[in-house]
């Protein structure tokens, strides 16, 4: 499909705006777009800016006079400031995560479901990593179903786990 403004190039960008129920449809090359009015991109978008946007929502929304952490709280051994890691949004070290590990649970718990980054692990590598990871959920469900007094459940969840022991034994 050719851009719809210089009918020359590839439409790369495709734009529908609904109005009333009335559609409106525009197929732009990526040059066309750049100077077309409707779009005003706003290119410095960075994974860093979106990640402490994220830590700064917590404080928002529990306490937003909660200024003494980002101010006086800093890593013991390089000496990164929370501040500073609100800029930047990376670690100076290894210990930066226990340092400012109360704001980056909640963070955590938002983006994974729960307190720690459980990243993933390639199909083709991940063979007994994978059963190992499958184990470790299963034993926070069994924890939870005991907690709750459901234990046929919980019985259901301790064979599921005693089989994926036995696939990692004879391995």
């Amino acid at each position: 499909m050719l851009c719809d403004d210089c009918g020359k190039r590839e439409a790369t960008m495709h734009f529908t705006k609904i109005i009333n129920g009335n559609v409106t449809e525009l197929h732009l090359c990526e040059e066309c777009a750049k100077n077309h009015k409707e779009f005003e991109f706003d290119t410095s978008f960075s994974i860093h800016n979106f990640l402490t946007g994220l830590l700064d929502l917590d404080n928002v929304q529990e306490n937003p006079f909660k200024i003494d952490y980002i101010t006086g709280t800093k890593c013991e051994r390089c000496g990164l400031t929370y501040s500073k890691f609100r800029q930047t949004g990376k670690f100076g070290c290894s210990n930066c995560y226990n340092s400012f590990k109360e704001k980056l649970i909640p963070l955590f718990k938002r983006i994974h479901g729960q307190g720690n980054h459980i990243g993933k692990v390639p199909r083709r590598a991940g063979g007994v990593i994978r059963i190992k990871k499958e184990i470790s959920r299963l034993k926070n469900q069994l924890e939870i179903a005991v907690r709750n007094e459901e234990y046929e459940k919980a019985a259901q969840i301790r064979d599921q786990i005693r089989e994926l022991q036995a696939q990692i034994d004879t391995k």
